[in-house]
C-alpha cells in the first residue's frame, strides 16, 4: 500500500512562495509517476504537475512558469515549489502516485490510485 503524506501548505500573500512536500517510501519516490493536484471549494480537482519515474515533467497551463515539481530520492520526498502565487492558486493541494504514468496525467486523477490528506493553500490579497 502506498503512502503519501503531505506537508508545507499554508496562508501566503500574493506574489509569496511556499514549497509542498509529499514524502513517500523510497520505492514509491523512485520508481513512480508522482503527481500534485488540487481542489477549490466548488471546483473539480484539476491536475497541477506531474513527474514519471524518468524525469518527464508535465505541467498545467495555469503554473507554467510559476510552479516546480521535482523529486529528491535521498529524501524520500516529492516537491511542489509555487512561486509568484495567485488568489486562484488557493485550495486544497493533494499529492498522488500511480504505477505509470497516464498517457495524459494531468487530465484527469482517474490515473491516479494513491493520494495523500492533502495540505491547504491559502493566498490572500
Amino acid at each position: 500500500q502506498v503512502q503519501l503524506v503531505e506537508s508545507g501548505g499554508g496562508s501566503v500573500q500574493a506574489g509569496g512562495s511556499l514549497r509542498l512536500s509529499c514524502t513517500a517510501s523510497a520505492y514509491t519516490v523512485s520508481t513512480y509517476c508522482l503527481a500534485w493536484f488540487r481542489q477549490a471549494p466548488g471546483k473539480e480537482r484539476e491536475g497541477v504537475a506531474s513527474i514519471s519515474m524518468y524525469g518527464n515533467i508535465n505541467y498545467a497551463d495555469s503554473v507554467q512558469g510559476r510552479f516546480t515539481i521535482s523529486r529528491d530520492r535521498a529524501k524520500n520526498t516529492l516537491y511542489l515549489q509555487m512561486d509568484s502565487l495567485k488568489l486562484e492558486d488557493t485550495a486544497m493541494y493533494y499529492c498522488a502516485a500511480a504505477r505509470f504514468c497516464p498517457v495524459l496525467p494531468l487530465k484527469t486523477d482517474a490515473g491516479f490510485g494513491s493520494w495523500g490528506q492533502g495540505t491547504q493553500v491559502t493566498v490572500s490579497s
